[in-house]
Protein backbone atom coordinates (compact mmCIF):
# COMPACT_ATOMS: atom_id res chain seq x y z
CA UNK A 1 0.00 0.00 0.00
CA UNK A 2 2.85 2.89 0.93
CA UNK A 3 4.54 1.87 -2.50
CA UNK A 4 1.33 1.82 -4.28
CA UNK A 5 0.72 5.76 -3.00
CA UNK A 6 4.04 6.52 -3.63
CA UNK A 7 3.90 5.76 -7.45
CA UNK A 8 0.70 7.70 -7.47
CA UNK A 9 2.09 10.25 -6.41
CA UNK A 10 4.75 10.76 -8.42
CA UNK A 11 2.46 10.33 -11.68
CA UNK A 12 0.73 13.25 -10.73
CA UNK A 13 3.28 15.24 -9.25
CA UNK A 14 6.02 14.34 -12.04
CA UNK A 15 3.93 16.20 -15.32
CA UNK A 16 3.51 19.15 -13.08
CA UNK A 17 7.25 19.22 -11.81
CA UNK A 18 8.44 18.89 -15.96
CA UNK A 19 5.53 21.51 -16.76
CA UNK A 20 6.98 24.00 -14.81
CA UNK A 21 10.22 23.10 -15.11
CA UNK A 22 9.86 23.82 -18.80
CA UNK A 23 7.51 26.17 -19.79
CA UNK A 24 6.57 28.14 -16.71
CA UNK A 25 7.41 31.93 -16.72
CA UNK A 26 10.58 32.64 -14.59
CA UNK A 27 8.11 34.98 -12.41
CA UNK A 28 5.42 31.72 -11.87
CA UNK A 29 8.64 29.18 -11.31
CA UNK A 30 10.42 31.24 -8.45
CA UNK A 31 6.78 31.58 -6.97
CA UNK A 32 6.14 28.19 -6.83
CA UNK A 33 10.00 27.50 -5.27
CA UNK A 34 9.16 29.61 -2.66
CA UNK A 35 5.87 27.58 -1.86
CA UNK A 36 7.88 24.39 -1.81
CA UNK A 37 10.57 26.03 0.02
CA UNK A 38 8.13 27.98 2.98
CA UNK A 39 6.25 24.48 3.34
CA UNK A 40 10.19 22.71 3.86
CA UNK A 41 11.37 25.07 6.25
CA UNK A 42 7.90 24.97 8.36
CA UNK A 43 8.85 21.33 8.38
CA UNK A 44 12.20 21.92 9.25
CA UNK A 45 11.55 24.02 12.11
CA UNK A 46 8.69 21.80 13.35
CA UNK A 47 11.80 19.09 13.76
CA UNK A 48 13.96 21.72 15.30
CA UNK A 49 11.41 21.98 18.38
CA UNK A 50 12.41 18.02 19.19
CA UNK A 51 15.85 19.85 19.68
CA UNK A 52 14.43 21.86 22.36
CA UNK A 53 14.77 24.91 19.85
CA UNK A 54 11.74 27.53 19.82
CA UNK A 55 12.34 28.56 16.35
CA UNK A 56 11.68 32.00 14.75
CA UNK A 57 8.91 31.29 12.83
CA UNK A 58 7.61 34.50 10.86
CA UNK A 59 11.23 36.17 10.40
CA UNK A 60 12.43 33.32 8.67
CA UNK A 61 9.50 33.39 6.25
CA UNK A 62 9.69 37.00 5.75
CA UNK A 63 13.30 36.41 5.29
CA UNK A 64 13.36 33.64 2.99
CA UNK A 65 9.69 35.40 0.71
CA UNK A 66 12.27 38.35 0.10
CA UNK A 67 14.92 36.06 -1.54
CA UNK A 68 12.71 34.85 -3.88
CA UNK A 69 10.65 38.15 -4.49
CA UNK A 70 14.35 39.32 -5.68
CA UNK A 71 14.58 36.20 -8.11
CA UNK A 72 10.85 36.39 -9.34
CA UNK A 73 11.94 40.40 -10.81
CA UNK A 74 14.95 38.79 -12.34
CA UNK A 75 17.16 41.79 -12.25
CA UNK A 76 19.42 41.40 -15.73
CA UNK A 77 17.62 38.02 -17.26
CA UNK A 78 17.92 39.09 -20.33
CA UNK A 79 22.41 38.91 -20.01
CA UNK A 80 22.82 35.55 -18.24
CA UNK A 81 25.97 36.98 -17.30
CA UNK A 82 24.74 39.37 -15.72
CA UNK A 83 22.19 37.36 -14.12
CA UNK A 84 25.12 35.27 -12.82
CA UNK A 85 26.89 37.76 -11.13
CA UNK A 86 23.67 39.41 -9.37
CA UNK A 87 22.73 36.49 -8.17
CA UNK A 88 25.82 35.13 -6.51
CA UNK A 89 26.10 38.76 -5.06
CA UNK A 90 22.73 38.53 -3.66
CA UNK A 91 23.37 35.08 -2.16
CA UNK A 92 26.33 36.04 -0.27
CA UNK A 93 24.91 38.95 1.02
CA UNK A 94 21.91 37.33 1.98
CA UNK A 95 23.77 34.40 3.63
CA UNK A 96 26.27 36.91 5.46
CA UNK A 97 23.87 38.93 7.03
CA UNK A 98 20.78 36.17 7.77
CA UNK A 99 22.62 35.14 10.72
CA UNK A 100 23.16 39.00 12.16
CA UNK A 101 19.56 39.47 11.35
CA UNK A 102 17.73 36.33 13.06
CA UNK A 103 19.76 37.37 15.82
CA UNK A 104 18.71 40.99 16.19
CA UNK A 105 15.42 39.71 16.29
CA UNK A 106 16.20 37.24 18.88
CA UNK A 107 17.03 40.42 20.81
CA UNK A 108 13.63 40.91 21.79
CA UNK A 109 12.89 37.64 23.68
CA UNK A 110 12.30 37.49 26.89
CA UNK A 111 14.43 34.04 27.69
CA UNK A 112 17.93 35.39 25.85
CA UNK A 113 19.25 31.91 26.08
CA UNK A 114 16.47 30.65 23.42
CA UNK A 115 18.09 33.59 20.92
CA UNK A 116 21.02 32.03 19.41
CA UNK A 117 19.84 28.42 18.53
CA UNK A 118 16.76 30.17 17.09
CA UNK A 119 19.00 32.34 14.91
CA UNK A 120 21.17 29.86 14.38
CA UNK A 121 18.35 26.88 12.89
CA UNK A 122 16.65 29.79 10.94
CA UNK A 123 19.93 30.72 9.15
CA UNK A 124 20.58 26.84 8.44
CA UNK A 125 16.86 26.60 7.14
CA UNK A 126 18.03 29.78 4.70
CA UNK A 127 21.17 28.33 3.55
CA UNK A 128 20.07 24.61 3.82
CA UNK A 129 16.39 24.76 1.51
CA UNK A 130 15.93 28.67 0.30
CA UNK A 131 19.25 29.03 -1.27
CA UNK A 132 19.78 25.59 -3.26
CA UNK A 133 16.02 25.74 -4.68
CA UNK A 134 17.18 29.56 -5.46
CA UNK A 135 19.70 27.78 -7.55
CA UNK A 136 17.27 26.06 -9.44
CA UNK A 137 15.60 29.33 -10.38
CA UNK A 138 18.74 31.05 -11.52
CA UNK A 139 19.80 28.06 -13.44
CA UNK A 140 16.59 28.61 -15.72
CA UNK A 141 17.73 31.94 -16.58
CA UNK A 142 20.74 30.87 -17.99
CA UNK A 143 21.07 29.28 -21.85
CA UNK A 144 20.06 25.96 -22.03
CA UNK A 145 18.12 26.21 -18.78
CA UNK A 146 15.39 24.30 -19.15
CA UNK A 147 17.09 21.19 -20.10
CA UNK A 148 19.74 21.43 -17.89
CA UNK A 149 17.16 21.51 -14.91
CA UNK A 150 15.59 18.93 -16.90
CA UNK A 151 18.72 17.07 -16.63
CA UNK A 152 19.17 17.22 -13.42
CA UNK A 153 16.14 15.80 -12.49
CA UNK A 154 16.38 13.05 -14.34
CA UNK A 155 19.78 12.05 -12.95
CA UNK A 156 18.31 12.90 -9.50
CA UNK A 157 15.06 11.15 -10.13
CA UNK A 158 17.18 7.48 -11.75
CA UNK A 159 19.22 7.60 -8.65
CA UNK A 160 16.61 7.50 -6.10
CA UNK A 161 14.17 5.32 -8.01
CA UNK A 162 17.27 2.91 -8.47
CA UNK A 163 18.67 3.23 -4.99
CA UNK A 164 15.56 2.56 -3.79
CA UNK A 165 14.47 -0.83 -5.56
CA UNK A 166 18.05 -2.38 -5.40
CA UNK A 167 18.39 -1.40 -2.41
CA UNK A 168 14.97 -3.40 -1.34
CA UNK A 169 15.86 -6.32 -3.61
CA UNK A 170 19.45 -6.77 -3.23
CA UNK A 171 20.91 -4.63 -0.57
CA UNK A 172 23.05 -6.57 2.13
CA UNK A 173 25.63 -3.86 3.05
CA UNK A 174 24.67 -1.25 5.36
CA UNK A 175 25.53 2.07 4.16
CA UNK A 176 24.81 3.97 7.39
CA UNK A 177 22.85 1.93 10.09
CA UNK A 178 22.97 4.68 12.74
CA UNK A 179 21.43 7.11 10.41
CA UNK A 180 19.63 5.68 7.32
CA UNK A 181 18.73 1.91 8.39
CA UNK A 182 17.27 0.96 4.94
CA UNK A 183 19.98 2.74 3.06
CA UNK A 184 22.75 -0.28 1.33
CA UNK A 185 25.99 0.03 -0.69
CA UNK A 186 24.36 -1.95 -3.18
CA UNK A 187 21.68 0.97 -3.34
CA UNK A 188 23.88 3.17 -3.87
CA UNK A 189 25.94 1.67 -6.28
CA UNK A 190 23.42 0.99 -8.35
CA UNK A 191 21.75 4.76 -8.14
CA UNK A 192 25.48 6.25 -9.45
CA UNK A 193 25.17 3.57 -12.02
CA UNK A 194 21.55 4.47 -13.01
CA UNK A 195 22.58 8.29 -12.84
CA UNK A 196 25.50 7.69 -15.03
CA UNK A 197 23.51 5.98 -17.51
CA UNK A 198 20.99 8.40 -17.36
CA UNK A 199 23.92 11.64 -18.05
CA UNK A 200 25.19 9.10 -21.19
CA UNK A 201 21.66 9.08 -22.64
CA UNK A 202 20.92 12.88 -22.34
CA UNK A 203 24.18 13.66 -23.95
CA UNK A 204 23.54 11.04 -26.24
CA UNK A 205 20.02 12.28 -27.23
CA UNK A 206 20.21 16.22 -26.48
CA UNK A 207 19.93 17.34 -29.97
CA UNK A 208 16.41 15.71 -30.42
CA UNK A 209 15.10 15.87 -27.08
CA UNK A 210 15.29 19.58 -27.21
CA UNK A 211 14.39 19.81 -30.74
CA UNK A 212 11.36 17.18 -29.89
CA UNK A 213 10.62 20.05 -26.59
CA UNK A 214 10.93 23.20 -29.05
CA UNK A 215 8.45 21.71 -31.64
CA UNK A 216 5.86 20.88 -28.93
CA UNK A 217 6.10 24.71 -27.55
CA UNK A 218 7.34 23.08 -24.06
CA UNK A 219 10.61 25.45 -24.72
CA UNK A 220 11.97 28.42 -26.20
CA UNK A 221 15.22 27.48 -28.46
CA UNK A 222 16.86 29.42 -26.18
CA UNK A 223 16.21 27.30 -23.20
CA UNK A 224 17.15 24.03 -25.14
CA UNK A 225 20.58 22.09 -25.86
CA UNK A 226 21.10 22.20 -29.72
CA UNK A 227 24.28 20.28 -31.45
CA UNK A 228 26.74 23.44 -31.41
CA UNK A 229 26.26 24.05 -27.80
CA UNK A 230 26.53 19.87 -27.00
CA UNK A 231 29.92 19.45 -24.40
CA UNK A 232 32.20 16.94 -24.17
CA UNK A 233 31.22 13.06 -22.96
CA UNK A 234 33.73 13.18 -19.70
CA UNK A 235 32.77 16.29 -17.93
CA UNK A 236 29.05 15.45 -18.57
CA UNK A 237 29.84 11.93 -16.75
CA UNK A 238 32.11 13.23 -13.83
CA UNK A 239 28.80 16.03 -13.43
CA UNK A 240 26.24 13.03 -13.64
CA UNK A 241 28.62 11.35 -10.81
CA UNK A 242 28.90 14.28 -8.85
CA UNK A 243 25.06 15.37 -9.00
CA UNK A 244 24.62 11.56 -8.03
CA UNK A 245 26.83 11.70 -4.77
CA UNK A 246 25.62 15.07 -3.79
CA UNK A 247 21.98 13.65 -4.07
CA UNK A 248 23.01 10.42 -1.69
CA UNK A 249 25.03 13.01 0.72
CA UNK A 250 21.52 15.26 0.92
CA UNK A 251 19.76 12.18 1.39
CA UNK A 252 21.47 10.49 4.49
CA UNK A 253 21.78 14.71 5.79
CA UNK A 254 18.19 14.64 6.64
CA UNK A 255 18.02 11.29 7.54
CA UNK A 256 20.77 12.33 10.33
CA UNK A 257 18.49 15.52 11.63
CA UNK A 258 14.92 13.00 11.20
CA UNK A 259 16.87 10.62 13.60
CA UNK A 260 18.35 13.08 15.88
CA UNK A 261 14.74 14.36 16.27
CA UNK A 262 13.22 11.25 16.42
CA UNK A 263 10.60 10.90 13.15
CA UNK A 264 10.66 8.72 10.59
CA UNK A 265 9.48 11.83 7.95
CA UNK A 266 9.50 15.40 7.95
CA UNK A 267 5.62 15.57 7.55
CA UNK A 268 2.91 14.21 5.84
CA UNK A 269 2.30 16.41 3.12
CA UNK A 270 2.65 13.92 0.29
CA UNK A 271 1.05 10.19 0.91
CA UNK A 272 3.87 7.77 0.04
CA UNK A 273 6.74 10.44 0.26
CA UNK A 274 6.39 12.03 3.59
CA UNK A 275 6.85 15.55 3.84
CA UNK A 276 7.88 18.52 1.09
CA UNK A 277 11.44 18.22 2.50
CA UNK A 278 11.86 14.24 2.29
CA UNK A 279 11.01 15.05 -0.96
CA UNK A 280 13.37 17.37 -2.29
CA UNK A 281 16.61 16.78 -0.14
CA UNK A 282 18.19 15.09 -2.63
CA UNK A 283 18.06 18.22 -4.78
CA UNK A 284 18.60 20.40 -1.91
CA UNK A 285 22.68 19.55 -2.37
CA UNK A 286 22.55 18.41 -5.92
CA UNK A 287 21.27 22.00 -7.19
CA UNK A 288 24.05 23.76 -6.27
CA UNK A 289 26.68 21.32 -8.20
CA UNK A 290 24.38 21.92 -11.63
CA UNK A 291 24.55 25.60 -10.68
CA UNK A 292 28.41 25.99 -10.08
CA UNK A 293 28.87 23.96 -13.62
CA UNK A 294 26.04 26.16 -15.30
CA UNK A 295 28.23 29.19 -14.29
CA UNK A 296 31.30 28.22 -14.92
CA UNK A 297 29.89 28.17 -18.35
CA UNK A 298 28.30 31.18 -18.52
CA UNK A 299 31.69 32.79 -17.59
CA UNK A 300 33.20 31.09 -20.39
Amino acid sequence: MQLLKRILTAVLLIPIVLGLVLRAPLPALALVAALVALLAIQELLKLSEAYKIGPLHWPTYIFVGLFFLFLAVNPGHDTPLLSTAMFAGTVGLAASIAPFVFLAIGMRRGDLGTAFPAAMVSAFAFAYIALPLGFLVQIREQASGAFLLLYLLLVVWAGDIFAYFVGRSLGRHLMSPRISPRKTWEGALASLIASLAVGMLLYKYALPISSALLNAHLIERKDGLFALEKPPLWPTLLLSGAINVAAQLGDLVESLIKRGAGVKDSGTLLPGHGGMLDRIDALLFAAPVLWYYSAWRVLQ
